[in-house]
């Protein structure tokens, strides 16, 4: 059962009420946030880049050293949340999959639809006020140690939401991290990406999540012949460059108009990047 603005679906294509309690109350993700996702945005009906969104969850399950179904296992859910969508044409569907009970064999695996907030298309346009805040750790320190999971998309998102309020609770809406000297590293639920002239840059996939959005913008930006880079970025390349954006797969690009309070344009290349990563309106 599915009430069309929010659906919920097992991996074999099986529809549950959303209203109706889905994990054990002693599940490892309720009780330690062990287990990992996927978030992708669905636009009339079709699942942007998918398949690297399938390959990324197992990257995130081999990193936390749970074993979660094969990719294609995962799409007669992920068709069977389409089809009962009903909602608005732009729908955001994560791929879940929660350790269990500490004693339990599988993963509790489930896709979940739900409508795309408001807020990320209205950021698309008018874009977001971002803080610089330091992670707490050196790139080198989470490229040494594995278990810090920084390259992980897990469900233990305690760190990145506590940023977010704390953004909001100090007149911003979003944040970029910062490793304890000084690099760029991502933002909470983003990827950062910056505009040199017409060459677009983004910090490397080192203690971050690597960015499937970022990606597809440089494919499209070098066939479009822009230049793109990976290289170490810090505050002072955020505050010289032509443009700052946040991508990511739901709100997929959204510029950066503040930081740290200080009013920033974005060389009215906005729209520009929207149409190579075909954003929807």
């Amino acid at each position: 059962m599915a009430d069309g603005s929010v659906v919920v679906a097992l991996l074999d294509g099986t529809l549950l009420d959303p209203a109706q309690p889905l994990l054990r109350p002693d599940d490892l993700g309720v009780l330690r946030g062990e287990g990992v996702f996927e978030t992708t945005l669905v636009v009339d009906g079709i699942a942007r880049d998918l398949d690297e969104h399938l390959i990324r969850l197992t990257v995130s399950a081999e990193q936390t050293g749970l074993t979660v179904p094969a990719p294609d296992q995962w799409r007669p859910g992920v068709q069977a949340a389409l089809q009962a969508w009903t909602g608005g044409s732009q729908m955001v569907l994560r791929l879940i999959a929660s350790r269990g009970p500490e004693h339990g064999s599988e993963p509790v695996c489930y896709v979940l639809g739900a409508e795309l907030p408001m807020a990320s298309r209205r950021q698309r346009r008018s874009g977001v006020r971002v803080l610089l805040l330091e992670r707490g750790f050196t790139v080198a320190a989470a490229t040494s140690a594995p278990w810090l999971l920084a390259g992980a998309k897990t469900l233990s998102y305690g760190v990145n939401m506590a940023a977010l309020r704390h953004a909001r609770a100090n007149g911003a809406d979003d944040v970029i991290f910062l490793d304890a000297d000084g690099r760029v590293l991502e933002a909470p639920t983003s990827s950062v990406v910056l505009a040199r002239g017409r060459t677009l840059v983004t910090p490397p996939e080192e203690a971050i999540l690597a960015g499937i959005t970022v990606r597809r913008l440089f494919r499209a930006a070098e066939s479009a012949g822009w230049d793109v880079q990976t290289e170490p970025l810090t505050a002072a390349d955020l505050w010289a460059a032509d443009g700052v954006w946040l991508t990511s797969s739901a709100r997929l690009l959204a510029p950066v108009v503040a930081i740290d309070g200080r009013p920033r344009a974005d060389g009215a290349l906005t729209g520009e990047l929207h149409r190579l990563l075909d954003v929807p309106d």
